[in-house]
Protein backbone atom coordinates (compact mmCIF):
# COMPACT_ATOMS: atom_id res chain seq x y z
CA UNK A 1 0.00 0.00 0.00
CA UNK A 2 1.23 3.23 -1.14
CA UNK A 3 2.66 5.54 1.69
CA UNK A 4 0.46 8.70 2.02
CA UNK A 5 1.68 12.15 2.68
CA UNK A 6 -0.40 14.53 5.14
CA UNK A 7 0.94 17.42 4.30
CA UNK A 8 1.97 19.53 1.32
CA UNK A 9 4.84 21.69 1.48
CA UNK A 10 3.69 23.73 -1.38
CA UNK A 11 2.73 27.75 -0.59
CA UNK A 12 -0.41 28.51 -1.11
CA UNK A 13 0.36 30.90 -4.21
CA UNK A 14 1.24 27.61 -6.18
CA UNK A 15 -2.60 26.73 -5.93
CA UNK A 16 -4.10 29.97 -6.32
CA UNK A 17 -4.39 29.59 -10.29
CA UNK A 18 -6.14 26.88 -9.46
CA UNK A 19 -8.63 28.27 -7.08
CA UNK A 20 -9.41 31.12 -9.50
CA UNK A 21 -9.66 29.19 -12.28
CA UNK A 22 -12.74 27.25 -10.78
CA UNK A 23 -13.83 30.10 -9.24
CA UNK A 24 -14.78 31.95 -12.87
CA UNK A 25 -15.27 28.77 -14.85
CA UNK A 26 -17.33 25.73 -14.77
CA UNK A 27 -15.92 22.20 -16.04
CA UNK A 28 -15.91 22.10 -19.95
CA UNK A 29 -14.90 19.55 -22.30
CA UNK A 30 -12.61 17.64 -20.57
CA UNK A 31 -14.98 16.75 -17.88
CA UNK A 32 -17.70 14.82 -20.82
CA UNK A 33 -14.50 13.46 -22.32
CA UNK A 34 -13.58 11.77 -19.15
CA UNK A 35 -17.18 10.98 -18.31
CA UNK A 36 -17.33 9.51 -21.70
CA UNK A 37 -14.45 7.14 -21.66
CA UNK A 38 -14.71 5.77 -18.22
CA UNK A 39 -18.84 5.25 -17.91
CA UNK A 40 -18.67 1.92 -19.80
CA UNK A 41 -15.41 0.71 -17.85
CA UNK A 42 -17.06 1.90 -14.56
CA UNK A 43 -20.65 0.12 -15.92
CA UNK A 44 -19.56 -3.05 -17.47
CA UNK A 45 -16.90 -4.24 -14.68
CA UNK A 46 -17.92 -2.83 -11.83
CA UNK A 47 -22.06 -3.40 -12.55
CA UNK A 48 -22.32 0.26 -11.23
CA UNK A 49 -26.02 1.26 -10.51
CA UNK A 50 -27.54 3.99 -8.37
CA UNK A 51 -30.13 4.35 -6.09
CA UNK A 52 -32.39 7.84 -6.04
CA UNK A 53 -30.00 9.85 -8.20
CA UNK A 54 -33.70 11.90 -8.37
CA UNK A 55 -32.78 13.41 -5.00
CA UNK A 56 -30.03 14.99 -6.10
CA UNK A 57 -31.28 18.75 -6.77
CA UNK A 58 -32.53 19.42 -10.84
CA UNK A 59 -31.02 22.98 -10.31
CA UNK A 60 -29.41 25.57 -7.70
CA UNK A 61 -26.58 24.61 -5.02
CA UNK A 62 -25.84 21.42 -3.24
CA UNK A 63 -23.38 19.85 -1.78
CA UNK A 64 -23.15 16.12 -2.25
CA UNK A 65 -21.52 14.33 1.25
CA UNK A 66 -20.40 10.83 0.31
CA UNK A 67 -18.12 8.31 2.12
CA UNK A 68 -14.85 7.98 0.34
CA UNK A 69 -13.11 4.28 0.23
CA UNK A 70 -11.49 5.28 -3.29
CA UNK A 71 -9.80 7.41 -6.19
CA UNK A 72 -12.59 6.29 -8.00
CA UNK A 73 -15.48 7.43 -5.91
CA UNK A 74 -15.75 10.75 -7.67
CA UNK A 75 -16.43 9.02 -11.46
CA UNK A 76 -18.74 6.57 -9.37
CA UNK A 77 -20.84 9.63 -8.65
CA UNK A 78 -20.47 11.59 -11.26
CA UNK A 79 -21.61 9.57 -13.64
CA UNK A 80 -25.24 9.37 -13.04
CA UNK A 81 -25.96 12.91 -12.57
CA UNK A 82 -26.96 14.81 -15.70
CA UNK A 83 -25.70 18.11 -13.91
CA UNK A 84 -21.90 18.68 -13.86
CA UNK A 85 -20.51 18.51 -10.34
CA UNK A 86 -16.82 19.97 -8.67
CA UNK A 87 -14.68 17.91 -6.61
CA UNK A 88 -12.83 19.05 -3.78
CA UNK A 89 -9.66 16.98 -3.69
CA UNK A 90 -6.38 16.72 -2.00
CA UNK A 91 -3.68 19.04 -3.20
CA UNK A 92 -1.41 16.40 -3.44
CA UNK A 93 -3.11 15.47 -7.34
CA UNK A 94 -2.17 18.68 -8.72
CA UNK A 95 0.61 17.68 -10.10
CA UNK A 96 1.45 17.84 -13.96
CA UNK A 97 0.14 16.37 -16.24
CA UNK A 98 -2.96 15.11 -14.41
CA UNK A 99 -3.29 18.65 -12.75
CA UNK A 100 -4.86 19.98 -16.27
CA UNK A 101 -7.41 17.28 -16.39
CA UNK A 102 -8.39 17.78 -12.82
CA UNK A 103 -8.37 21.68 -13.31
CA UNK A 104 -10.68 21.46 -16.51
CA UNK A 105 -12.76 18.42 -15.21
CA UNK A 106 -14.02 20.70 -11.94
CA UNK A 107 -11.16 19.58 -9.64
CA UNK A 108 -9.97 22.13 -6.86
CA UNK A 109 -7.56 21.37 -4.34
CA UNK A 110 -7.92 21.48 -0.63
CA UNK A 111 -4.07 22.10 0.41
CA UNK A 112 -3.83 18.30 3.29
CA UNK A 113 -2.43 19.18 6.22
CA UNK A 114 -2.67 23.03 6.84
CA UNK A 115 -5.81 25.37 7.22
CA UNK A 116 -7.22 26.10 3.68
CA UNK A 117 -9.66 28.70 3.80
CA UNK A 118 -8.99 29.38 0.47
CA UNK A 119 -10.35 26.32 -0.44
CA UNK A 120 -13.69 27.32 1.06
CA UNK A 121 -13.56 30.20 -0.47
CA UNK A 122 -14.31 28.47 -3.68
CA UNK A 123 -16.24 25.82 -2.80
CA UNK A 124 -18.68 29.00 -1.58
CA UNK A 125 -18.34 30.27 -5.09
CA UNK A 126 -19.62 27.09 -6.65
CA UNK A 127 -22.90 26.89 -4.56
CA UNK A 128 -23.07 30.84 -4.87
CA UNK A 129 -23.73 30.94 -8.48
CA UNK A 130 -25.87 27.82 -8.68
CA UNK A 131 -23.66 24.40 -8.93
CA UNK A 132 -22.87 21.32 -7.09
CA UNK A 133 -19.45 20.75 -4.37
CA UNK A 134 -18.88 17.47 -4.02
CA UNK A 135 -16.94 16.86 -0.55
CA UNK A 136 -16.80 13.70 1.46
CA UNK A 137 -17.33 13.79 5.02
CA UNK A 138 -14.36 11.93 6.31
CA UNK A 139 -12.28 14.69 4.65
CA UNK A 140 -10.27 11.57 3.46
CA UNK A 141 -10.26 8.20 2.09
CA UNK A 142 -10.87 5.73 4.14
CA UNK A 143 -7.95 2.98 3.92
CA UNK A 144 -9.52 0.45 6.29
CA UNK A 145 -12.85 -0.89 4.69
CA UNK A 146 -14.51 0.93 7.49
CA UNK A 147 -16.09 4.27 7.68
CA UNK A 148 -13.98 6.64 9.11
CA UNK A 149 -15.63 9.41 11.57
CA UNK A 150 -17.24 12.82 9.61
CA UNK A 151 -14.91 15.76 9.96
CA UNK A 152 -15.87 19.05 10.64
CA UNK A 153 -15.55 20.97 7.40
CA UNK A 154 -18.31 19.29 5.66
CA UNK A 155 -20.40 21.12 8.70
CA UNK A 156 -18.82 24.36 7.89
CA UNK A 157 -19.53 24.16 3.81
CA UNK A 158 -23.50 23.45 4.44
CA UNK A 159 -23.74 26.12 7.25
CA UNK A 160 -21.65 28.62 5.62
CA UNK A 161 -23.64 28.41 2.08
CA UNK A 162 -27.49 27.53 3.28
CA UNK A 163 -26.74 25.19 0.53
CA UNK A 164 -28.82 21.57 0.89
CA UNK A 165 -26.86 18.95 1.73
CA UNK A 166 -26.93 15.37 -0.35
CA UNK A 167 -26.11 12.48 1.87
CA UNK A 168 -24.47 9.53 -0.39
CA UNK A 169 -23.42 6.23 0.37
CA UNK A 170 -20.71 4.24 -1.65
CA UNK A 171 -20.44 0.54 -1.24
CA UNK A 172 -18.05 -1.76 -2.92
CA UNK A 173 -15.11 0.47 -3.46
CA UNK A 174 -13.12 -0.83 -0.45
CA UNK A 175 -12.09 -3.51 -2.91
CA UNK A 176 -12.16 -1.41 -5.96
CA UNK A 177 -8.27 -2.24 -5.56
CA UNK A 178 -8.61 -5.47 -6.54
CA UNK A 179 -8.51 -4.73 -10.42
CA UNK A 180 -5.08 -5.70 -9.89
CA UNK A 181 -5.92 -9.08 -9.55
CA UNK A 182 -8.47 -9.18 -11.87
CA UNK A 183 -11.34 -8.96 -9.28
CA UNK A 184 -14.18 -6.42 -9.96
CA UNK A 185 -16.56 -5.20 -7.12
CA UNK A 186 -19.90 -4.66 -7.69
CA UNK A 187 -20.49 -1.00 -6.64
CA UNK A 188 -23.86 0.37 -5.63
CA UNK A 189 -24.57 4.59 -5.28
CA UNK A 190 -27.57 5.65 -3.27
CA UNK A 191 -27.91 9.17 -2.54
CA UNK A 192 -30.46 10.36 0.27
CA UNK A 193 -32.88 12.59 0.76
CA UNK A 194 -31.55 16.43 0.75
CA UNK A 195 -31.02 17.80 4.21
CA UNK A 196 -31.51 21.88 4.98
CA UNK A 197 -29.34 23.36 7.41
CA UNK A 198 -30.18 27.13 8.62
CA UNK A 199 -27.24 29.46 7.17
CA UNK A 200 -24.49 30.53 9.62
CA UNK A 201 -22.50 33.28 8.72
CA UNK A 202 -19.11 32.00 10.72
CA UNK A 203 -20.19 28.79 12.45
CA UNK A 204 -17.90 27.75 15.45
CA UNK A 205 -16.27 24.54 14.73
CA UNK A 206 -18.87 22.57 17.58
CA UNK A 207 -21.11 23.69 15.56
CA UNK A 208 -20.09 22.60 12.01
CA UNK A 209 -18.66 18.95 13.76
CA UNK A 210 -22.48 18.43 15.44
CA UNK A 211 -23.99 19.36 11.15
CA UNK A 212 -21.08 17.20 9.66
CA UNK A 213 -22.40 14.33 12.08
CA UNK A 214 -26.21 14.75 11.31
CA UNK A 215 -24.95 14.08 7.65
CA UNK A 216 -22.68 11.37 7.90
CA UNK A 217 -25.56 8.99 10.25
CA UNK A 218 -27.34 9.51 7.17
CA UNK A 219 -24.39 7.92 5.15
CA UNK A 220 -23.94 5.53 7.36
CA UNK A 221 -27.82 4.54 7.26
CA UNK A 222 -27.93 4.00 4.16
CA UNK A 223 -24.83 2.21 3.50
CA UNK A 224 -25.42 -0.46 6.26
CA UNK A 225 -28.27 -1.29 4.52
CA UNK A 226 -26.43 -1.36 1.00
CA UNK A 227 -23.90 -3.86 2.55
CA UNK A 228 -26.77 -5.32 4.80
CA UNK A 229 -29.27 -6.07 2.65
CA UNK A 230 -28.03 -5.43 -0.96
CA UNK A 231 -28.84 -3.97 -3.93
CA UNK A 232 -31.77 -5.89 -4.21
CA UNK A 233 -32.80 -4.40 -0.67
CA UNK A 234 -31.78 -1.68 -0.79
CA UNK A 235 -33.98 -0.81 -3.81
CA UNK A 236 -36.86 -1.99 -2.71
CA UNK A 237 -36.36 -0.34 0.37
CA UNK A 238 -35.76 3.01 -1.49
CA UNK A 239 -39.21 2.16 -3.50
CA UNK A 240 -41.26 1.86 -0.33
CA UNK A 241 -39.74 5.21 0.97
CA UNK A 242 -40.50 6.74 -1.79
CA UNK A 243 -44.19 5.62 -2.15
CA UNK A 244 -44.53 6.60 1.70
CA UNK A 245 -43.26 10.10 1.07
CA UNK A 246 -45.47 10.54 -1.73
CA UNK A 247 -48.24 9.43 -0.07
CA UNK A 248 -48.18 12.44 2.90
CA UNK A 249 -46.84 14.57 0.67
CA UNK A 250 -43.82 14.52 2.61
CA UNK A 251 -40.57 17.15 1.83
CA UNK A 252 -36.63 16.87 2.53
CA UNK A 253 -35.70 16.55 5.79
CA UNK A 254 -35.09 19.59 7.71
CA UNK A 255 -32.02 19.69 10.12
Amino acid sequence: MRKQVYKDPRPPEHFRRFHERTRSRRPDIVYELVRLVLTPYLLLFYRARCIDSANVPLDGPAIIAPNHFSFLDHFFLAVYLRRKVHFMAKSQLFKPPMQFIYTHGGVFPVRRGHHDDEAFHTANAILARGDIVVMYAEAGRSRTGELGKPRHGLGRLALESGAPVVPAAIAGTERARNWKRLQFPQVTVQFGEPLAFARVEDPQREQAQVASEVVFERVRAMHARLCGEGRRGAVRAARAARRAAEATGRRPADA
